[in-house]
């Protein structure tokens, strides 16, 4: 899946996640789609790296650096310098996820 067929799924209908897509890529899925509790479920759910680093992002959205900060660290990754929005650190967890 490209980033774009992402983005595409994403607007699309139902609200699934598109068959195929998993762990971390399904939790910024929902995400996008404004549903949080689920997006944290599947980033929870998803033991890698890249689980920590969306369950990372999700509590630096939700403005819980604290916790933020100790996902980011089990990610392996430094939690984004001021000035880097949500929108842009999704786009690159998302591209990372679905290019991989």
């Amino acid at each position: 899946m490209t980033f774009a067929e992402f983005n595409q799924s994403i607007a699309g209908d139902p609200a699934q996640p598109p068959a195929g897509l998993r762990g971390a890529a399904v939790a910024l899925w929902h995400d996008a789609r404004g549903d949080w509790d689920a997006a944290h479920d599947a980033a929870q759910a998803d033991k890698s790296k890249a689980g920590s680093w969306v369950h990372a992002y999700l509590h630096r959205k939700e403005g819980d650096a604290a916790n933020a900060g100790y996902w980011y660290a089990l990610a392996g990754r430094r939690m984004p310098a001021d000035g880097v929005t949500l929108a842009a650190e999704w786009e690159q967890i998302a591209r990372a996820l679905v290019s991989a």
